[in-house]
């Protein structure tokens, strides 16, 4: 799924928003980001605009958590 995160900036006030898509809306949450953008260059006090996902069938937790005895992290591989 996806999500797109904004903030509406209006003299002393700021309201935070969000609007949530489907995993195959890929395309209509850009859509949705690029309307806000052309608010915000029209003038309009849209700020902060931004886009995350996380997949529904993830299995897990994010990042590494199981990696196993033999696993040996170097910060330089030479």
């Amino acid at each position: 799924m996806y999500m797109v995160y904004w903030t509406v900036i209006e003299e002393t006030d700021s309201r935070p928003y969000a609007q949530a898509f489907g995993t195959d809306e890929m395309v209509k949450a850009m859509g949705f980001m690029e309307d806000l953008r052309r608010r915000q260059r029209e003038g309009e006090g849209v700020r902060f605009i931004t886009m995350c996902s996380e997949h529904p069938d993830l299995v897990g937790h994010p990042g590494v958590d199981v990696t196993g005895a033999d696993y040996n992290w170097k910060k330089r591989r030479r």
